[in-house]
């Protein structure tokens, strides 16, 4: 299968990336700034499957334009598009009665407009090939978390974009579902996530040692959606947290 995964030249994004690869399947993946992590990322896909088709794109997902121009160019080198993997995803924290417009509309815009612009361009792809996997990235936040305002509503109204798409396209054997990781060891968690939060994980968290969790564990998850095996499973949200949905 082809897969389109926005925000893959790094951590999460990366990881969908590579263990796609290492199932047999071809992926064009979107990245912004990081042209040389996206490099890497690619170097790595075909050294894990030296025939495989991986392929980046700079696009910035919150540009309309630039998503179509992307999703055309994808599908003209790769010929279709089967599994859409929404990623990409920006934070601007701060207390709501501090936050600027700025930090509130470019947060909405990138991890909540971004994935409609994406799904929109690619849902004639799936359509005229009758299968498609839409699988977009929410986070616990969705619940709300303090400082964090524009991301928890912007995760939770991704869940209601999904939840549409999944009504209006599940009976053109196109499938929408949301997964929600838990605490996994990423660039964002190693440099964001204060000590006291992670003390936390490790205290309360019901999973052996409260341990974090791995990325592919992760992909896994997204990967099983993505399969023939996952028909059935559609307007999900697939938690991947240990049993610990936690926002402080």
């Amino acid at each position: 299968m082809i897969y389109f995964v926005t925000g893959g030249s790094r951590g999460i994004g990366a990881s969908i990336v590579e263990e796609a690869v290492k199932l047999g399947h071809d992926v064009a993946f979107t990245y912004l700034t990081s042209e040389e992590g996206a490099r890497q990322v690619v170097e790595r896909a075909k050294a894990i499957r030296p025939e495989a088709r991986c392929r980046s794109y700079r696009m910035q997902v919150k540009d309309r334009a630039e998503v179509e121009a992307v999703i055309d160019r994808v599908v003209a080198d790769f010929e279709t598009i089967h599994v859409v993997v929404n990623n990409a995803g920006i934070s601007r924290d701060g207390l709501l009665m501090n936050m600027s417009d700025e930090e509130w509309d470019d947060v909405i815009a990138t991890n909540l407009t971004g994935p409609f612009y994406v799904c929109r361009a690619v849902l004639p792809t799936l359509l005229a090939g009758r299968f498609g996997r839409i699988i977009n990235i929410s986070s616990v936040v969705a619940a709300g978390a303090t400082g964090q305002a524009n991301y928890s509503a912007a995760k939770a109204g991704l869940c209601g974009l999904t939840f549409s798409i999944a009504k209006e396209y599940g009976r053109k054997r196109i499938t929408a579902n949301v997964v929600v990781p838990g605490f996994f060891e990423t660039d964002i968690t190693r440099q964001g996530m204060p000590e006291s939060l992670r003390e936390f994980w490790r205290t309360y968290a019901p999973i052996y040692k409260g341990r974090r969790g791995e990325l592919p564990e992760l992909s896994a998850a997204i990967n099983f959606l993505a399969s023939e095996q996952a028909a059935f499973i559609n307007g999900q949200e697939i938690r991947v947290t240990a049993g610990l949905d936690w926002t402080p």
